[in-house]
């Protein structure tokens, strides 16, 4: 029995539960593996006591640290942000601490880096947009690992269809008839933009005049430099990539003129429409504008939820891609 002024410790709980220390340590740890009266014996005895085991003991015990990591390429790009906090609610539903690292994994020099963090952590969730496949494949071998937003033969991963929701959206502007597109492309070598930019691609086909700008990297400042660029074009609507293009091409279209979407094309008496997510549409209170809707939670989640359940099987991820649907919303009268 715990002494007066002296914390309980495992020996006390296998003292007063009458077993082995090493039953007790099973019971707190795997108690799946112990008789169902000997578990019970050893919790009540610990709840008496206020006896707390140790997690990362614990843990370790397992030959595992508790931690899981969520690798992003950069901390400027909101996108991820969501995605993060997901997978953070996930892992802490299964007692498992996450931490956050920047790995853009555009090379080989990176992969000392990332093999070091794999000996703290026991499995990575892993945002790689522009990583090669080959330096990708190399920095998950070290641990279970699902990728977010990205495919790579063998590895397993959960993706946002956006490239589909893309389609749809220039599939349905061209029935309206518009004539005229522009997509403004992602990052160069950004693996979601290639699909992105295929499917706008087909859904125009024939159909309309598709113009691709860019590469341009996902930010505001990308955005106010693609305008000039759009204004020459003359076309009347516009898909970008990320929302922080649409917004910086935004800034620029509503100062030249508060009509219409975010401005009047040169072209015609049409405004501009450029398509972004619903949160942007509803706060600036633009009308006819449709809205792609990533649920970046939900994306960080489900990559965390397939993680864990990797770890506690001891086997690896499952390798075939999973793809969330993206809603699009089209506002009515458009």
């Amino acid at each position: 029995m715990s002494g007066a002024g002296r914390s309980s410790t495992l020996a006390d709980v296998a003292l007063l539960a009458g077993v082995s220390k090493a039953t007790a340590s099973r019971v707190l740890s795997r108690p799946e593996l112990v008789a169902p009266e000997t578990a019970a014996r050893v919790l009540s005895a610990a709840q008496k006591l206020g006896f707390v085991p140790n997690r990362a003991a614990r843990q370790l015990a397992r030959g595992r640290t508790g931690v899981v990591a969520v690798v992003v390429p950069t901390l400027d790009n909101a996108f991820f942000t969501p995605i993060i906090a997901g997978a953070q609610a996930a892992a802490g539903e299964a007692d498992l601490q996450l931490t956050v690292s920047v790995h853009p994994l555009a090379g080989v020099d990176e992969l000392t880096a990332f093999e070091r963090l794999s000996h703290q952590v026991d499995g990575f969730i892993v945002v790689a947009p522009r990583g090669p496949d080959d330096v990708v494949r190399a920095a998950i071998a070290h641990k279970p690992t699902v990728l977010v937003d990205r495919e790579v033969t063998g590895a397993s991963s959960v993706v946002a269809d956006t490239a589909t929701a893309f389609g749809s959206l220039v599939s349905r502007f061209v029935d309206d008839g518009r004539s005229r597109i522009a997509y403004l492309g992602g990052p160069d070598g950004s693996w979601q933009n290639l699909q992105r930019t295929a499917a706008v691609v087909e859904a125009a086909r024939g159909r309309a005049e598709l113009i691709v700008l860019g590469p341009y990297p996902a930010t505001f400042e990308a955005g106010v430099r693609a305008a000039a660029e759009v204004i020459a074009s003359g076309v009347d609507v516009v898909v970008p990539y990320a929302t922080a293009i649409g917004l910086g091409l935004m800034f620029v279209l509503r100062g030249r003129s508060p009509e219409g979407a975010t401005g009047r094309g040169p072209g015609g008496p049409s405004p501009v429409i450029i398509s972004s997510e619903r949160m942007v549409v509803d706060a600036l209170g633009l009308e006819g504008v449709p809205a792609i809707d990533v649920d970046g939670e939900h994306l960080g989640r489900v990559a965390a939820s397939r993680l864990v359940a990797a770890i506690a099987s001891g086997a690896p991820p499952e390798s075939t891609p999973l793809r969330l649907a993206v809603p699009v919303r089209w506002p009515a009268g458009l």
